[in-house]
């Protein structure tokens, strides 16, 4: 999302050490293919702000923010991760993680036969407290846990509460057709820009018509929809980082912040102040 930052392609990083398991070669553990152990846990903390290339893994990527606000793209669009949330990336998905500021990662790869009950697609989910316990506690237990031992019965507690998880509407969709992507570039370098699809149209070489029924087909929302989208998940991401409301809903585009709390009320079901709060974000 556009937030006027700088982003550099790399940042130093401090990586907590997993031992690998017994007859493990000690490679990513994204790419482990040990089925015995279904889950292979890691923790990375990024110093300032990045963007990683783009890569894929072997297994299914849980990623989990323990501070720090991370941006998740696929050629499918891309997912905002505030802290106490998850994305959900699965297996061989290409995907690219960045972010603004220093971020505190702990990341679950999940063996594709077990990712085969999870989700099909990338989401956000919010990440309950007992999920939340049960993550760091896999960091400690590492990759040295045996198949029927207390290490292996907390992965299989995690990969239960992982099923129950609801996703949350923080995933802007990226069309494919060159003519929409030039008018939603140039609305993520500006998400602020209120100007109606008929003004876009001219610039993008086609009938307003033609570009409304492109994004429905594309995306699956309109383009008013879609530009709200647009502006919660910038919206989150700003405020998780510590904005002010007023700020952020100003620079977004809208008149007061009166309507863009019933906007983010509207889309997740609470005001701002209260949203982040429950995810211990903006404090």
């Amino acid at each position: 999302m556009a937030t006027n930052r700088q982003i550099r392609p790399a940042a130093s990083w401090r990586v907590r050490p997993v031992d690998p398991p017994p007859g493990h070669s000690g490679g990513h553990p994204g790419d482990l293919t040990d089925a015995a152990r279904p889950i292979a846990p890691m923790a990375r903390d990024y110093i300032g702000p990045s963007r990683r290339d783009w890569h894929h893994h072997r297994r299914g990527q849980l990623l989990y923010a323990v501070s720090g606000v991370m941006t998740v793209s696929t050629a499918a669009g891309t997912w905002v991760v505030a802290p106490e949330q998850a994305v959900w990336v699965p297996p061989g998905v290409e995907h690219q993680v960045s972010h603004a500021q220093t971020i505190a990662m702990r990341t679950l790869y999940i063996d594709p036969a077990v990712a085969e009950s999870l989700p099909g697609d990338c989401c956000v989910v919010a990440v309950p407290a007992l999920l939340r316990a049960l993550i760091l506690r896999a960091i400690e237990v590492g990759l040295d846990y045996e198949a029927e031992g207390p290490g292996a019965r907390i992965m299989a507690v995690i990969l239960d509460e992982l099923r129950a998880l609801t996703p949350e509407p923080l995933h802007l969709p990226q069309p494919r057709d060159s003519r929409l992507l030039k008018v939603t570039r140039a609305l993520i370098d500006d998400p602020a820009d209120g100007r109606p699809l008929a003004d876009w149209a001219r610039g993008a070489g086609a009938s307003e018509r033609t570009l409304a029924r492109l994004f429905v087909k594309e995306t699956g929302l309109t383009f008013g929809e879609w530009r709200e989208r647009l502006r919660l998940v910038t919206a989150v991401a700003r405020l998780a980082e510590g904005e002010a409301v007023t700020a952020v809903a100003l620079d977004l585009g809208y008149q007061s912040p009166s309507a863009f709390i019933a906007m983010f009320r509207r889309s997740l079901g609470d005001t701002p102040g209260r949203y982040l709060r429950q995810r211990g974000a903006g404090e």
